[in-house]
C-alpha cells in the first residue's frame, strides 16, 4: 500500500478549504496552496472561522480545533506543494485551467506522488493525459460542504492503476467518508443525477410553473429532500452548476441536458448564489 502522510491542496476556496480541514482533522499534515501565500492564508482563516462555529455548538473541542489548524501549513503557490505524497486540485470547474494546473503539478511533485482532482464532471482520463504519471491520476470528488457531507466519489481514469485507487480509497475512509466508485463518464454518478434535477427546476422557474419558494418547498416536502433544488444550486454556485450542465450537454450530446436559459442568465449577471449574496434567492437580506 502506498503510504500517505502529507497531503497538498491546490485551491483554498470553499471546497479546498473543506478538504484541508477534514484531512487535518484526520491526522494528515496538510500544505494549502493557492495563487499566492496571502490567498492561502485567507483560506486558512476561513477554516478557523468554520471550526470555531463547530466549537461554539459543542460539536468540536477547542483542543481538537487547534490541533487540526496546527497541521495546516500555507505555502506560496504550486512550488510549495513539492514535498507532498498526495495532491488534490480543487480549482474552478474549467477544463483548460485544470489541464494547466495538472501539468504544473506534475512537474513539481515527486515521482511517487498521486495527483487527484476534485472535479465534479471533467474526464479524469483527459486530465491525466497532460501528465507524465497518468496511472497515478484519480478523481476524488468531495461533496459540499466537505466537513459535513459524508460522501466521496472516486473516479478511475482509463490509466489509473490499482495501487493509486486503493491508496485513495483508504485515505478517504480515514477521513471518515463513505466511498462510491464511478466510471469516467461526464458528471460521474452524483452530478449525472443531480444536475438534470437542478436544471429541470430551473426550467420550471423559467416557465413560471411556480416561484422559487414553491419549487423548493415542493421538493422538500413532496420528495423528502433536505434542500430544494434551487437553494441547493445557490449553495453549490450557479456558475459551477452551469459548467457541469454544459459538460453533460456537450459530452453526452443529448438535448435533455441543455442548460436552462434562466441559469445561464443568472451566471451572466454575476448572480452566482450564496458566494455573491444573490442567486435564485437574495442572501444579504435573508
Amino acid at each position: 500500500m502506498i503510504e500517505i502522510n502529507t497531503i497538498g491542496i491546490l485551491g483554498a476556496g470553499q471546497m479546498g478549504g473543506g478538504i484541508a480541514q477534514v484531512a487535518a482533522q484526520s491526522g494528515y499534515a496538510v500544505l494549502l496552496a493557492d495563487l499566492d501565500l496571502p490567498t492561502a492564508e485567507a483560506g486558512k482563516a476561513k477554516i478557523d472561522k468554520f471550526m470555531s462555529r463547530a466549537v461554539a455548538k459543542g460539536k468540536l473541542s477547542e483542543a481538537d480545533k487547534q490541533a487540526a489548524l496546527s497541521r495546516i501549513t500555507c505555502v506560496d503557490g504550486i512550488p510549495g506543494l513539492a514535498p507532498v505524497d498526495f495532491a488534490i486540485e480543487a480549482a474552478s470547474e474549467n477544463i483548460e485551467l485544470k489541464k494547466k494546473l495538472f501539468a504544473q503539478l506534475d512537474e513539481v511533485l515527486g515521482d511517487q506522488a498521486i495527483l487527484a482532482t476534485n472535479t465534479s464532471s471533467i474526464s479524469i482520463t483527459l486530465l491525466s493525459a497532460v501528465t507524465s504519471r497518468p496511472h497515478k491520476v484519480v478523481g476524488m470528488h468531495f461533496m459540499n460542504p466537505v466537513p459535513i457531507m459524508k460522501l466521496v466519489e472516486l473516479i478511475r481514469g482509463l490509466p489509473t492503476d490499482d495501487a493509486t485507487y486503493e491508496a485513495t480509497k483508504a485515505m478517504a475512509e480515514k477521513m471518515g467518508k463513505t466511498v462510491i466508485t464511478s466510471g469516467d463518464s461526464p458528471g460521474f454518478i452524483v452530478n449525472r443525477i443531480l444536475i438534470p434535477l437542478i436544471n429541470e427546476a430551473c426550467f420550471a422557474l423559467q416557465e413560471h410553473l411556480g416561484t422559487a419558494e414553491d419549487i423548493d418547498t415542493g421538493a422538500k416536502l413532496g420528495l423528502n429532500h433536505p434542500m430544494g433544488p434551487l437553494e441547493l444550486a445557490d449553495l453549490i454556485g450557479l456558475d459551477t452548476c452551469l459548467a457541469i450542465a454544459d459538460v453533460l450537454h456537450r459530452e453526452l450530446g443529448d438535448d435533455k441536458y441543455r442548460p436552462a436559459n434562466v441559469l445561464r442568465m443568472h451566471v451572466a449577471a454575476g448572480w452566482l448564489g450564496r458566494k455573491t449574496g444573490r442567486g435564485f434567492y437574495e442572501y444579504k437580506k435573508r
